[in-house]
């Protein structure tokens, strides 16, 4: 029985570590796409490892779960359709004693993701957003993308092109209301961005500027001047400061979000939201059970050597349970549905399926 264990847990590690390695290196790199930008910008490539790091921990949470679908679904296939799984109940062992090593493996799994679920990824998730916001401000120019806008507080800002490390070419800006209307619009032909690290002081100075005022009297006037220079400060360290202060709660460690919700209890207001984010996080951290679960009877059904048929099987199936998670959790302002106890059908379904038809499959 031994070896039969070590013949099963082989070929499933063998499977697993492939199948984590590629999935893993897609969604990170599906992450580091506007990352790689600002590198050629250049930020450090040091910063770029940082940011790499503390991401990988929640990108774990969804690749460990679909890794464990792909390996169950190559490996038992393979052994379904090799007749191994029949020659081995033919020989008295059953379906329990074949899976028990993967079960217990599967469960350390779990544990592993929902440790990274509830204590390492949401704080190294909030650090990445940390540590690219202070690597950016260290290199102005890697924010401003011609063509596209930047929003801070109430100012958009467009630039045509950018020259060197720190000038703009043809600048737009605009000063918004709180009615979402113009107020001022100023066009420069150049601008320089200079950084005061210690004051965390970001300044645009533009010039040739023309400036077009909208003066608030009801004939809805525009008044036009022309200045040479025009300073803009943008103090990020305040923004930053702000960030930290109110920590958004997926940020949070498990204790640290449960605090919360007890402190917005004791305030009379909604918790939907929060505890859509814990129950989410744990519902995420079962999904290897789920995925063993449902995975372990569909491989031995198709009985397919393939490796295209249980790749595409994890998929379909790997799609639908984090889909439905999701869509469960965006029913945050309707909390009269209950979304945050409605995301662990997604894990009810899958397990009691999966443990359904891995009972049928074992009478036979």
């Amino acid at each position: 029985m031994s070896i039969l264990n070590r013949y099963v847990t082989r070929g499933f590690l063998v499977a697993f570590g492939m199948a984590i390695l590629v999935l893993t290196f897609g969604m990170t790199g599906a992450n580091l796409v506007k990352v790689l930008d600002y590198v050629s910008q250049g930020v450090s490539a040091w910063d770029f490892c940082r940011f790499t790091l503390s991401i990988l921990p929640i990108i774990l949470t969804f690749t460990v779960p679909w890794a464990v679908m792909v390996a169950v679904m190559l490996v038992f296939g393979r052994m379904s359709a090799d007749n191994e799984i029949t020659a081995m109940r033919a020989c008295g062992v059953s379906i329990l004693q074949i899976v028990s090593p993967i079960l217990l493996l599967t469960v350390l799994l779990t544990g592993l993701c929902l440790y990274l679920q509830v204590e390492v990824g949401p704080p190294l998730l909030g650090k990445s957003r940390s540590i690219m916001s202070e690597a950016v401000i260290s290199k102005p120019l890697a924010l401003f993308e011609p063509g596209k806008p930047i929003e801070y507080n109430d100012t958009i800002i467009y630039i045509d092109d950018k020259r060197g490390n720190s000038e703009l070419i043809g600048v737009q800006l605009y000063r918004i209301t709180d009615e979402h209307t113009v107020a001022q619009d100023v066009s420069a032909e150049t601008g320089e961005i200079t950084v005061d690290e210690e004051n965390k002081i970001l300044t645009i100075i533009l010039r040739n500027c023309l400036i077009a005022d909208k003066v608030s009297d009801r004939t809805m006037s525009i008044e036009r001047l022309y200045n040479e220079e025009v300073r803009t400060d943008f103090h990020y360290g305040q923004q930053l400061n702000e960030d930290n202060v109110t920590k958004r709660p997926k940020f949070m460690r498990l204790t640290d979000l449960m605090a919360r919700i007890r402190m917005t209890r004791q305030q009379n207001r909604d918790t939907t939201d929060l505890e859509i984010e814990l129950n989410q996080r744990i519902a995420f951290a079962l999904a290897p059970i789920a995925f063993l679960l449902l995975g372990l009877p569909l491989a031995i059904r198709t009985s397919r050597r393939e490796t295209s048929i249980g790749i595409f099987f994890s998929v379909i199936l790997a799609g639908i349970f984090f889909m439905s998670i999701i869509l469960c959790e965006s029913l945050d302002s309707f909390p009269k549905l209950y979304p945050q106890y409605l995301l662990w059908l997604p894990n009810i379904i899958f397990q009691a399926l999966g443990a359904w038809m891995t009972f049928r499959i074992s009478q036979r």
